[in-house]
């Protein structure tokens, strides 16, 4: 007998929630935002429309299922079963923050504050929480299956993100690897760098720091849509020197195709959309493989 769909709805603390941790009171909140020009009535307005679409959501759910609720903080820890129907209440990176977490599961993006959050991810309202949910779990559902990208380490470590994947030193330093596609190295034609670091980043990511990259380094290759099978990467920075180059600085990837770095330093983390407080750690002749996951994001549109 199978279970009854189970709906995780997916939060972060607001910002009034986070002051109160912080300064114990809402007066003393209060004093403290005043005292840098800033009012709490804002703040404590965009808290009460995040609960009262929790709450909203949260009554949207059909009587025969099961309910949970799970913080942003918490994600790390929290175990995603096969049959749930995951609802991200909240911002778009939210979003992205749950979906290294995710095997195929579809996703409701509900947006808290529409006008103030661009809507890429959380398209729709929390009143339509009711008729989405039931649509997510019908046969012929309409998703969009966006296309995410994974690091594999030597070592079976494996990271997947929705927008894009660093690489780079833990702090201000150096990192120094080196740095092919697939094969190369074995063949000794993979080149040795020293940068600030390497972002690979998916159609999704391409409207944020993957766009940055783009428009700075004035790159000719076309952005990937989020659903594309296409991957775009650069590197952070490169510095010339006797032994490091600075010849492959950007590339992309298709479907099958990977990019292999080397680590040639004391420590480098890899971490995905932002997430730096789970991150993988790789040191001195360790590889990591990057390119396109196998999972994908199911976003119910």
């Amino acid at each position: 007998m199978s279970l009854a769909p189970r709906a995780v709805l997916v939060h972060r603390r607001t910002e009034y929630e986070e002051l109160i941790a912080r300064h114990g009171t809402h007066g003393q909140a209060a004093f403290f935002l005043s005292s840098r020009g800033r009012s709490i009535d804002e703040v404590l307005r965009r808290h009460e429309r995040t609960r009262e679409a929790l709450r909203e959501v949260a009554a949207a759910v059909p009587l025969t299922w099961r309910s949970t609720r799970v913080e942003r903080a918490d994600l790390d820890r929290f175990l995603f079963a096969p049959e749930d129907v995951v609802v991200v209440v909240g911002q778009d990176g939210l979003v992205a923050n749950t979906a290294k977490y995710l095997f195929g599961q579809p996703v409701v993006g509900i947006d808290t504050d529409p006008g103030r959050n661009p809507g890429v991810l959380v398209r729709h309202r929390r009143t339509d929480a009711s008729a989405l949910l039931r649509a997510a779990v019908a046969a012929g559902s309409a998703v969009e299956e966006l296309t995410m990208v994974e690091a594999v380490a030597d070592d079976t470590q494996r990271l997947v993100a929705l927008n894009e994947i660093y690489l780079g030193p833990p702090g201000h330093q150096t990192a120094r690897y080196s740095l092919g596609s697939e094969g190369e190295e074995d063949a000794g034609r993979a080149e040795a760098q020293a940068s600030s670091g390497v972002l690979v980043g998916t159609g999704t990511g391409a409207t944020g720091w993957l766009r940055s990259l783009w428009l700075e380094r004035g790159s000719p290759a076309r952005l990937p849509a989020p659903c594309e099978r296409r991957l775009l990467w650069f590197v952070r920075e490169a510095w010339p020197s006797p032994t490091t180059g600075t010849t492959r600085v950007a590339g992309e990837l298709g479907q099958g195709q990977g990019l292999r770095l080397t680590v040639e330093s004391d420590r480098m983390v890899v971490f995905g959309d932002g997430m730096e407080g789970d991150a993988l750690e790789l040191t001195w002749g360790q590889s990591v493989r990057l390119g396109i996951a196998g999972t994908s994001l199911r976003l119910v549109v």
